[in-house]
Formats: structure tokens, sequence, C-alpha cells
């Protein structure tokens, strides 16, 4: 009976993933939520030269906020800027270039941004989705580069000037993948067993719900949420999900409709009423764990995560030139 009760209540999850879903949520928004004007406000958005991050960054940019796109490709990031500013007006669009699967160089960008900037917001989008394990320049398995050791770091290292600012929001996408997975700290860098790049994604993912919930803990002058963006036709869908993509192609949500939440988070007065740490869909908090799900992790798990990418980051930070 309770895998009966799990899987339908899945099924439905699944449902409220697609299009029809945020279609669905989209009759309870309240459009003055995101009727905003940002001007003055600093956004950092990683991975916003495609996809749910540069959507998010342009109607960001759309409420006049100042926008940081930082992204691995030089190339698609002038178009993506270009395009930002061309369609919003807003000409307080720069661009930085830096691969977050690469812990040196994240130290190295978060100093000198700190020496220039202001931060009011930090969007943690970048991602990967690899699907047979390669290694980084540093030895480290890509998937978990880019989308945990990637994410703890840059935070860490602004979190220094996120504490100085007024009204300061950290958002990470992650991703309903990760109900399927409980915390694993034991293979952080999927050395062991067959390599399921999907699950891996997945893992990572939850790596990040955890991350929420202790950065929430530990600075409480700064507002963290943590999001799922539901099935949104992205070039990473495209690329990383061949076969899924084929068959769901007509029910993804739109790059918009993807990124809804990430910009309600973002700028939103009502998303900081609510409790820091949480996890959202469709501007509403949900549970991380599925009901009787085998998902949940003993307290020590989650502080030894912290330790071991604490330890990561240090160990980057001291071989980091300058």
């Amino acid at each position: 009976m309770s895998w009966y009760r799990n899987t339908v209540w899945f099924v439905k999850g699944l449902r409220e993933y697609t299009r029809c879903g945020y279609e669905s949520a989209s009759m309870h928004f309240n459009p003055d939520d995101v009727e905003v004007n940002v001007a003055g406000r600093s956004f950092l958005v990683t991975g916003a030269n495609s996809g749910i991050g540069k959507a998010a960054a342009k109607e960001i940019a759309r409420r006049g906020g100042t926008v940081h796109l930082v992204c691995r490709n030089k190339e698609r990031a002038e178009v993506a800027r270009d395009e930002i500013v061309t369609e919003t007006g807003n000409q307080n669009i720069f661009l930085h270039v830096l691969d977050i699967s690469n812990p040196k160089e994240i130290w190295k960008f978060a100093e000198n941004f700190k020496n220039e900037h202001k931060l009011n917001v930090l969007i943690n989008n970048a991602g990967c989705m690899v699907n047979n394990r390669e290694l980084t320049e540093d030895g480290l398995e890509k998937n978990f580069a880019t989308n945990t050791l990637g994410t703890y770091v840059l935070t860490t290292a602004l979190l220094p000037l996120l504490e100085k600012a007024a009204d300061a929001r950290v958002i990470t996408v992650s991703s309903g993948g990760m109900l399927v997975q409980k915390l694993n700290i034991s293979d952080l860098q999927s050395a062991n067993g067959t390599f399921d790049g999907t699950m891996v994604y997945a893992q990572n993912k939850r790596q990040q719900v955890v991350l929420t919930e202790q950065w929430a803990k530990a600075h409480r002058n700064i507002h963290f949420s943590v999001m799922h963006p539901g099935w949104a036709d992205t070039p990473a869908v495209r690329s990383s999900m061949p076969d899924f993509y084929e068959k769901m192609k007509n029910s993804l949500r739109t790059e918009a409709q993807g990124a809804d939440t990430v910009v309600w988070l973002a700028v939103s007065s009502e998303a900081t009423k609510l409790p820091s740490g949480l996890f959202f869909q469709d501007r509403q908090p949900v549970r991380t764990h599925l009901p009787l799900a085998s998902t949940h992790s003993p307290p020590e798990d989650e502080e030894k995560l912290m330790e071991v990418l604490e330890e990561f980051s240090q160990k980057f930070k001291s071989t980091s030139p300058g």
C-alpha cells in the first residue's frame, strides 16, 4: 500500500512539472508580487547565457536591476548580454567569464568581484549533467565540481559581500529529481559502481537542498532558498536528456515559465516573508522528501557534507593564484 501511495503521489508530481502544471499554478499567482522596480540592486546569475539563467536575468533587467552574467562561454554570453540589453533597454548588464567547475578560478573571480562591486542577490543557476564520468583538470568529477562544489565555493566566497547588503538573498536552482535521492556522503565523486549521469545529477541536487538548509541556519541575515523550475525546454535538457526531450517536448515549460519562481524569489517582498532555507516550486514552498520515502538523512551526514566541501574549498583557495 505504501508503494502504491508513493507512486500515485509521484505521478501527480510529474504532471505538476509540465507546462500544464505551471499554467494551473499560475492562476493563483499575484502579479503584483513581481511588478517591482529593483533599480539600485545588484544581481549575479550564473549560467546566464541560455535557458533559465538567461530568462531570469532578462526579467530582472526589465525591472531595472543591475545584472552580472556569469558564463563559461564568452561568445555565447556576449550574444545573451546584447539580447538582454536590446530587449530591456537596461544598460547595466555586465559579463564575467567563469567556469563554475573550476574552484580555483571561482575564488579568484570572487575576490576581484568583492573589490569592485556590491551584491544583493546571488542566483546559483549554472549546472551540468554529464552522462559519462569525466574529470576536470583538478581531478574532480565534472557534475560534482559544477553542481555542488562550484555552488558551494561561489556562495561561500561571496557571503561576506552579501552580509553587508540590504535584503540579501541566495537562490539555488535545483531539480525535482533530487526527491529520488538520499544524501550520500560516502561517494561524492561517483567513483564506485556503475556511473549513471541522471542519478549523479539528482544526488547533486539533493546536496544543493542540504546546502541551502545548512546555510540558512548559519547566516541569519541572508534569505536562502532553493527551487525546482519544473521541466522546461532548455538547451541543457535537449543536449543532456535527448530521449526525455523527444518524449516530453510538447509538454515542457517555456524558459520563462521555468524561471518564474527564480524571479519571484529574487525580487518579491513576499518571498522573504517565508522562512529561509525552504524548497520552492511555482512560488510555493514544497516538501523535500516524498511521503514514506527513505530519503531523510541524519544530521551528522548533513554536517559532514559541509565539512568535506569546506575542506575542498580551502584546498583550492590556498592554491589559487593571487
